[in-house]
């Protein structure tokens, strides 16, 4: 049976993306609980949250998930301009998901906040995009595939 060391040592960049990004779907959702209570569609809220979110994300996944170690302003620019647009991606995913899952008959509420159930099946949609495309795109190691 393996060590917990021995799962960290494992998966300890995947268990850093799973809690940071937590606290990005936190960020998210709690950006869009504030649009909601402002009383701002929640359709523009969903987007403005997203753009939170992404903010957020790029300096937890740089710093903390994957560790990119090259500060230049070069290296961040060009990292920060392929996680946008990987964002963009499936920012579009999202936003498009959104009112489809609405349409559909996934708009329950919870936590007393409008169509939060569909918020929270976009989320989980985006976690696992996005880590694929911030693994083997935007932050993949020197001497990976397409270095």
């Amino acid at each position: 049976m393996a060590t917990i060391k021995e799962l960290w040592t494992r998966y300890e960049e995947l268990i850093r993306y799973v809690f940071f990004g937590g606290l990005t779907v936190l960020v998210s959702w709690g950006s869009y609980a504030v649009f909601v209570a402002l009383d701002i569609d929640p359709n523009i809220s969903n987007a403005a949250s997203w753009l939170c979110a992404v903010l957020f994300a790029f300096v937890v996944n740089k710093y903390w998930v994957f560790m990119s170690k090259d500060s230049s302003a070069k290296k961040i620019a060009s990292e920060f301009a392929q996680f946008f647009g990987s964002r963009i991606l499936t920012g579009v995913i999202a936003i498009v998901l959104f009112p489809v899952l609405v349409h559909v008959g996934v708009d329950q509420d919870l936590f007393r906040l409008e169509n939060m159930v569909t918020k929270l099946i976009v989320s989980v949609v985006e976690i696992v995009l996005n880590y694929m495309l911030s693994k083997y795109l935007v932050f993949r190691k020197p001497g990976s595939a397409k270095e």
